[in-house]
């Protein structure tokens, strides 16, 4: 239903530099829901992404979160309106500890020790690691530093790019586990992931992009059980991506 949209992308183009990477977004992302983002490396879902964060600015189309219009805001603006961002290369400061890391995405009034706990039932290892430089972790625990920081207050929708990317497969599951957990509140996330077994575990939602457009939507349960959708959207079974 329309009225259970919480972001849409009506037409959007986006230019970088000379290049013409989006051609024509359309995306509904339905509250309390995990969409994933799927397509062949090169389709457009990073930029998608930034896009709809104000890092790369539309040069056409529009943006809407909550109703509210949010093609022309700036990245803060955005953030403020309670979307967190996920990025592939994690963007966490590595000289800074776990504590930090999540101090700086914390607001005004610094951690809340309810919101803390949360963090820490999902991840139990940066409990042990509070007071560790966030450079010395491992990659995985760099990424789960990376998503304690968009949970660490309420926030409407979370975005994710490849969380599973270089991961070993047990910190995967970990990860899986993690982002059941957040589904269980309610939290809408938008994801772009590679992994299969990430992708069905956890997707409510399927969006699949080529050449800069969506070209399918639907369930992803729909999806995972159809080879030769799979096959002609993305070239290949997505079992191939476990």
């Amino acid at each position: 239903m329309a009225d259970d949209v919480l972001l849409r992308l009506s037409g959007v183009h986006t230019h970088i530099g000379r290049y013409h990477i989006l051609h024509g977004v359309d995306l509904a992302v339905r509250a309390g829901r995990l969409t994933m983002l799927l397509g062949r490396n090169g389709a457009g879902k990073t930029t998608t992404l930034r896009t709809i964060m104000g890092l790369w600015r539309a040069s056409a189309g529009t943006i809407a979160f909550a109703g509210q219009p949010i093609t022309a805001r700036a990245t803060p603006g955005i953030a403020r309106l309670g979307i967190a961002y996920v990025p592939e290369t994690m963007g966490i400061f590595g000289q800074l500890t776990v504590r930090e890391n999540l101090l700086l995405a914390s607001g005004p009034a610094g951690l809340d020790p309810a919101r803390l706990a949360r963090v820490f039932a999902v991840f139990p290892v940066l409990k042990q690691k509070f007071q560790q430089a966030a450079g010395t972790l491992s990659g995985g625990q760099k990424q789960m530093v990376a998503i304690a920081r968009a949970i660490i207050e309420d926030r409407r929708l979370i975005i994710v790019d490849e969380p599973t990317k270089g991961l070993a497969p047990a910190v995967i599951g970990q990860l899986i586990e993690a982002f059941q957990a957040l589904k269980h509140t309610s939290t809408t996330i938008l994801m772009v992931e590679q992994n299969f077994h990430m992708a069905s575990a956890l997707g409510d939602d399927v969006a699949v992009m080529d050449d800069g457009r969506v070209v399918h939507t639907g369930t992803m349960r729909d999806l995972a059980a159809d080879e030769a959708l799979q096959a002609r959207l993305l070239g290949l079974s997505l079992a191939s991506h476990q």
